[in-house]
């Protein structure tokens, strides 16, 4: 898929966690540039960087040189427009499927401040949201009564529903089985289809980012530098039965030996 226009820029970005006794020089002159509705997936080995760059973008952390921007605008905070979902689901056990993903809408404006007026339109968001990965009939259950893929299931739909221009996925389904995490492949790549916000997502399975990405960065060891940039050209929407083409199979194993290789690997 083309990208629209440039919507997130990184300009010669390095980062450098200090701390009272020492530094950790964790990424080093990263460039990229990310169009509006694009998937871009972040591969490389452990430790490269990749949670650090979303913390940069999403601006949990602010780059120690270079500009990071979204939108046109310089990340000088935490950005507004980003939701964000990680390896685990964070579910908060005391709240129910439906209150957990409408949890963002009580606390990011200006959707918290209307939110108690506005109630019954923002449960049928949820709701809507839900029906789309598959949990209808699942709102009033709490995380526990839940499986692991539901439960990311529902996470996703929490980053979602204050509709974010940008998404960033940190190993989503990481802690999943393998059939698990194929299963939410389709999901995911059914609501970017349906939502088409920018993600980012920062994966170790290289199967995971060819079925899903548009484009692939590939990041050397730390400090964290970007080695490549690979197009994906497979058509969507993408199938499991694509992942035995060549087509697909292909691009997985150029993405292995360049890791490989970062890694010293035989």
């Amino acid at each position: 898929m083309t990208a629209n226009s440039s919507f997130i820029e990184l300009d010669r970005v390095s980062l450098t966690y200090k701390s009272r006794n020492s530094s950790t020089h964790a990424l080093d002159e990263i460039t990229m540039s990310i169009g509006a509705g694009e998937f871009v997936a972040v591969v490389g080995p452990s430790g490269c960087g990749k949670s650090s760059l979303l913390k940069l973008v999403s601006g949990l952390h602010l780059a120690t040189s270079g500009v990071v921007a979204v939108a046109g605008q310089p990340v000088s905070g935490p950005l507004k427009i980003s939701g964000m979902a990680f390896q685990n689901a964070t579910l908060l056990p005391w709240r129910s499927t439906l209150d957990n993903v409408l949890l963002p809408l009580q606390i990011v404006e200006p959707h918290a401040s209307r939110f108690n007026k506005h109630r019954d339109k923002y449960e049928a968001k949820a709701r809507n949201l839900l029906a789309l990965v598959g949990l209808s009939g699942f709102e009033q259950k709490y995380p526990w009564e839940l499986s692991g893929g539901m439960q990311q299931r529902s996470s996703l739909c929490r980053a979602l529903i204050h509709e974010p221009q940008v998404l960033l996925l940190d190993e989503p389904f990481g802690a999943l089985d393998a059939f698990t995490r194929e299963e939410l492949w389709g999901v995911l790549q059914r609501l970017w289809l349906d939502r088409k916000p920018t993600m980012i997502l920062v994966t170790h399975d290289l199967r995971e980012a060819v079925y899903l990405a548009d484009t692939i960065y590939v990041m050397t060891a730390r400090p964290g530098r970007i080695m490549s940039k690979t197009s994906v050209e497979l058509s969507r929407p993408r199938t499991l039965k694509d992942t035995f083409k060549s087509e697909f199979i292909e691009p997985v194993q150029a993405l292995r030996i360049q890791i490989s290789e970062v890694m010293g690997a035989e």
